[in-house]
């Protein structure tokens, strides 16, 4: 028997789900299993330089959704009456459509959020708004995706919405709340080592700084700690550092017209060791986000010992376990309140210790166990 994933489009670079199939494919290894990953194979979309925009996009979907399951077809053919307990897991929801290819009892599939879907349905509180093809596109993936007999959703608020949208007509589907896990190493580091990771940036030691990860979508609503740092005034001499997108034009103007032009810094796509210093080194972490499928910043700054400041609305309570300060994500005035609430020392210990706890919730281990028992299986090598 083996188990094989399936993957995202390599030119996609969608990391964060590369990440996550290459932790699958090293967890069920290391539980025993002979595993191996299957991607939709870059064909014509080999001579674009993105896949993203423009006649490469389209390319690119020719070589997902036309050329792939044609591939995937003969594959299986060759494994006909051969290998017949094989188990298969598709990565990504977004490949939803490949569920009709593969047998359904042996298939599972990740739903990491239902925010693009909801979106292109309408829901405004999705903070996804689709284009007229993006809605065809995401009701095309919500139509496969309901095919889904055995189902894993980060997280209870995803499995909710996800319900909600099918009306809970549920059959005989096998849908449960799996977790995500750490698709890197997070962890504390030494000062002396963070502030050599980080001595290429603009950030003095000794001036405290907020920490943001995320991209520039409106959902992330990275106005927010703007805002935050302008109300706070005098009582609090930091700076923001924005890792992740480059930051809009209107963010910057909107920096500009609150005087706070020398009060924040945008780091472009920092890699894991940049990424995990910054965490090791902010005053806090904050994640104002307005929706999120799991949101997996938080737990990356719980592990590193950063104290975390979060939107109230799922998943985000959810996913930090209690060990966060919360705030409407809407109030600009409770997020600076509860960065003040963390200059006593005491409320910053508990709550870095209690980070360090929920994290234990999300270990590779326990995440692997969960997802072969999704298909009834029990890891071979203890």
């Amino acid at each position: 028997m083996k188990i094989i994933l399936i993957s995202n489009y390599p030119k996609d670079r969608q990391e964060s789900m590369i990440r996550f199939s290459e932790m699958l494919l090293a967890g069920f290894r290391d539980a025993g299993f002979e595993a191996e990953t299957w991607n939709p194979v870059v064909i014509l979309g080999k001579f674009f330089a993105s896949t993203t925009m423009g006649i490469g996009k389209w390319m690119g979907y020719i070589d997902k959704w036309m050329i792939f399951p044609v591939l995937l077809k003969l594959r299986l053919l060759k494994k006909k009456n051969k290998h017949t307990g094989d188990r298969y897991y598709i990565c990504d929801h977004s490949n939803a459509p490949y569920l009709k290819y593969l047998p359904q009892n042996r298939t599972s599939i990740t739903c990491h959020d239902v925010l693009a879907i909801r979106g292109a349905l309408g829901h405004a509180d999705a903070y996804c708004p689709a284009s007229k093809t993006g809605k065809i596109f995401q009701q095309w993936i919500f139509k496969n995706l309901q095919r889904a007999r055995l189902l894993a959703a980060v997280s209870q608020k995803t499995l909710d919405q996800l319900q909600e949208l099918t009306n809970g007509e549920m059959g005989h589907k096998e849908w449960r709340v799996i977790y995500n896990t750490f698709n890197n190493d997070f962890g504390p580091i030494d000062k002396t080592l963070a502030e050599k990771l980080l001595h290429h940036l603009p950030l003095q030691p000794d001036t405290p700084f907020l920490l943001h990860v995320g991209s520039d979508s409106p959902r992330k609503n990275r106005k927010l700690l703007l805002d935050m740092v302008a109300l706070l005034g005098s009582a609090w001499d930091g700076i923001i550092c924005f890792a992740g997108d480059a930051l809009e034009e209107t963010l910057v103007a909107h920096a500009e017209k609150l005087g706070l032009r020398d009060r924040y810094i945008s780091v472009v796509k920092p890699n894991h060791k940049t990424l995990q210093a910054l965490y090791c080194s902010c005053a806090a972490f904050v994640f104002p986000s307005f929706s999120e499928g799991f949101g997996w910043p938080l737990i990356e700054a719980q592990a590193c010992g950063a104290p975390v400041i979060a939107s109230n609305i799922e998943p985000m309570p959810e996913i930090s376990g209690g060990a966060a300060l919360y705030a409407d994500p809407a109030n600009a005035r409770a997020f600076a309140d509860a960065l003040l609430g963390l200059m006593h020392q005491g409320n910053r210990t508990q709550l870095i210790q209690s980070g360090f706890k929920n994290c234990l919730r999300f270990q590779p281990g326990k995440i692997i166990d969960n997802y072969l028992n999704l298909h009834g299986l029990q890891r071979i090598k203890l």
